[in-house]
This record gives structure tokens, C-alpha cells and sequence, in this order.
């Protein structure tokens, strides 16, 4: 490859105006400087989050106004990040990892909160491009009686990634607030949301619940609201469909979750969940009933949801683990068909999460897992693992992967939230 004197590449150009405004000799000694720009824009993220303090020169090409133009002058394949809340983001911090270096995690800082408000659960995560946001959520507040009943909470923050100091900023409250709701990126570029309520952690039956739908107009920084569901529905899953509704309109689907509860013997309350869901038109703003998607006997619930993507961001395939199956949904008839049995069985004391990335389907797994010592008279440890099982549908296989996340405790994914990056 030529230096970047002579040669005429894109990357060869951005790096060599860098070098100009810079005044730096090269980014790496020793290297022309389109070969440093190409080895600097393919180091992970968090690699690249801690390097950008090596020099002026790194700085200003590893920074988001450098590095992703140079990354589309490239061709690169676009970058994706898990981004993982194990527990209250307003007490642990969430944290990143690049799949390209399964060990390479990465911290972000907790939201900002009042030291009266705690246990914040049920909240949504969603990235829209290199936001990351976090919606509503089941609030603890010190100050309310009783302090074991959760209210719902309306507030709003967003992360961009895509700068170089990561801070949380705080949005306009939701019109509405709700916990255990949908979610899903708009295709304006915010975020639309329905149902929810408020939801108690340890007795799920007890709370509020609500119909009601907005999204967040980026360009004004207001939420909007929009026509309400056909009735009241919490702990659902959301996702935009693309071309589904008449007339191949696109959609924000709003799947299970349950409307009501009822008790056992009269004295232990239990869910109804829904077998049915439901679709807002994008463009025509009415909602639309979808039957149910499978029937009576053959599942209790909605299990954990996944969607994959075309490149334009718009949701090709669905797909949903029950127990150690997984499923993937027919927009045509309603109904789920087997894909395929996971790789490992899960015990049914573990929890686990569901998400897509890059085409493929991960299903993730944590637990304490011994860690080998050289000292034979050392006593073992036991180090927290998260075990993926890695399905791409395209090809039909497995593969299994380990990682060590900066955490101490095992996850429980029935708290904690996943949503996954793109940049």
C-alpha cells in the first residue's frame, strides 16, 4: 500500500489530512499513514475508547466525526456492541462489549438519580444509531408509603456513543408513565412506545397497567402522542415491521404480555397473559388486532423476542426461545414454527437473555465458573461467566462462546436488559 503522500484511497486521504492539520510526522512510526488509519479503525471499541489518549494525532482520528466517515471511506462492515444492564443503571453501570474481542468490555457511566429514588426495574434499553436510551422503568422512591410498592416512572436518557466523553443526558419526562412496555426505534430516528405500567419485581400481579402510545420527535424534543392500543397491555415486547400493515405499510408491533390478573384458590394472583397482538400503521396511525399466535394448551406466554434486520434497520424475521427451543414467527399465518433446539440446555433454576446481532441469534447464560490457579494448595476460585450460544439461521449452527464480564454476582435476566448497538 502506498504512503500517504502518493496514494489516492479514501483512507489514504482522511489520514493524510489528519497528519496535515496535526503536524504530526505519522500516526505510527514506521507506517505509512492509510496502513495506521486502517490497523487504528479496526481495534475494538473499547480499544479504541482508551486510546485516544496516546496522542493528538489518535485523538482526533479515533474521535466520531474522524473515525466513522473513515470507517464508511473503508467499506468497513458497520461496528455492533452488546450493551449489557445487569442490574439498576442509576447504581451499577451498564457495559459494552465488542463481539469482535469477546473479552473486551467496556464501563459506562450510571444515569444520574436522585438519592431518594432506588431499585429502578423494568426500564427499556434501545440504541437508535449511537444513542443508547433508557425509558420509564418501575421506580422505588424512599420518600412514598408503602416502600415495597413501586410507581412508574416517566423519565428519559440518552448516551451518544459517538462522542468522545460519555454522559447521560436527560430528556423530557414521557407523557405517560410506564414500566414493562414496548419499544422500538421509529423510523424518523427516535423512539416510539405503548402499554406498560408500573410492576413489582417479586409480585408481578400488583400494579398499574395502560393502552397509551408516544414516540420521541428527536428534531422538536418532545414526545408525541399517538392512538391509543385497543386495551391496556403490559410486559410486552415491541418491534417496526417493515411493509407488514395493507398496502405494505410499515408497523410498530406490540407482541404478548398480559392485559389482567386473576387468582389461584382465590388468594395467589396470577397473570392473564395475551396470545394475540396488535399493529399501528406508521402512516395511517390505526391500530390493527392480530389473532391469536398460537393456541389454548400449547404455551403459557410470550417467551424472550429477537428480531433481525435488513440493512435499512427494518425487521426481516422474528424469533422467540421457549424453553430450549427456539421459534421463528410467519407474518402470513400468525403462528410460530421450531427452528431449532439449543446447543446446551439451560436448568430451569438459570435464566437467560435473547438478542440478534449481525444476522445471528444469541442466547445468553450466566453463572459463577471455576477459574484455574497454579498453586495447587490455593483454594479454587469461581469467576462470573456469560455463556453464548451463537445460532445463525442462514446456515443452521451452533456455536458456543465464553466470556468474563466485569461483574461479581451471576445475571438475572429476568431484570436485566440487553440492547444492542450499531455504528
Amino acid at each position: 500500500m502506498a504512503s500517504s503522500s502518493s496514494s489516492s484511497s479514501p483512507g489514504s486521504r482522511l489520514a493524510g489530512t489528519l497528519t496535515l492539520r496535526t503536524g504530526a510526522a505519522s500516526l505510527i512510526p514506521g507506517l505509512p499513514n492509510d496502513v495506521a488509519a486502517v490497523i487504528l479503525c479496526l481495534l475494538t471499541f473499547p480499544d479504541q475508547s482508551r486510546l485516544r489518549a496516546t496522542s493528538r494525532a489518535w485523538w482526533l482520528l479515533l474521535s466520531a466525526g474522524t473515525l466513522l466517515p473513515l470507517r464508511r471511506s473503508l467499506r468497513l462492515p458497520r461496528r455492533h456492541l452488546l450493551c449489557l444492564f445487569p442490574t439498576d443503571p442509576s447504581v451499577a453501570s451498564p457495559i459494552l462489549l465488542d463481539p469482535a474481542a469477546p473479552t473486551a468490555w467496556w464501563s459506562l457511566p450510571p444515569i444520574p438519580c436522585s438519592p431518594q429514588l432506588y431499585g429502578l426495574a423494568n426500564f427499556a434499553a434501545i440504541a437508535v444509531g449511537g444513542h443508547i436510551y433508557i425509558l420509564g422503568g418501575s421506580r422505588f422512591d424512599a420518600r412514598s408509603y408503602p416502600l415495597d410498592h413501586p410507581s412508574p416512572s416517566a423519565a428519559a436518557y440518552r448516551l451518544d456513543l459517538t462522542l468522545s466523553r460519555h454522559r447521560w443526558e436527560r430528556l423530557p419526562d414521557m407523557r405517560v408513565p410506564r414500566g414493562s412496555f414496548a419499544c422500538a426505534p421509529a423510523p424518523s430516528g427516535g423512539v416510539i412506545v405503548a402499554g406498560g405500567g408500573s410492576r413489582h419485581p417479586t409480585f408481578p400481579s400488583y400494579g398499574t397497567r395502560t393502552s397509551g402510545a408516544e414516540w420521541y420527535d428527536t428534531a422538536m424534543r418532545a414526545w408525541r402522542t399517538t392512538a391509543a392500543m385497543p386495551r391496556d397491555r403490559a410486559g410486552c415486547v415491541g418491534f417496526v415491521a417493515h411493509g407488514a400493515g395493507d398496502g405494505r405499510e410499515d408497523e410498530f408491533w406490540v407482541m404478548g404480555g398480559y392485559d389482567g390478573y386473576t387468582t389461584v384458590g382465590g388468594v395467589v394472583p396470577s397473570d392473564v397473559y395475551c396470545r394475540d397482538a396488535v399493529a399501528l400503521g406508521l402512516c395511517s396511525g390505526k391500530w390493527r388486532e392480530i389473532g391469536d399466535m398460537w393456541g389454548e394448551g400449547e404455551r403459557v406466554r410470550l417467551g424472550p423476542v429477537a428480531t433481525i434486520s435488513a440493512e435499512d434497520g427494518r425487521v426481516t424475521e422474528v424469533f422467540m426461545l421457549d424453553g430450549h427451543d427456539l421459534f421463528r414467527y410467519n407474518f402470513s399465518s400468525n403462528g410460530w414454527s421450531k427452528e431449532a433446539t439449543l446447543r446446551r440446555k439451560i436448568p430451569p433454576t438459570q435464566s437467560c437473555g435473547l438478542f440478534a446481532m449481525n444476522g445471528e441469534l444469541f442466547v445468553l447464560t450466566s453463572a459463577k465458573a471455576p477459574v484455574e490457579v497454579s498453586n495447587p494448595w490455593r483454594q479454587t476460585k469461581r469467576r462470573m461467566a456469560l455463556e453464548f450460544q451463537v445460532y445463525n439461521p442462514v446456515v443452521k449452527t451452533w456455536r458456543v462462546l465464553t466470556t468474563h464480564p466485569p461483574v461479581d454476582v451471576p445475571i438475572d435476566f429476568r431484570t436485566a436488559a440487553l440492547c444492542t448497538v450499531e455504528l
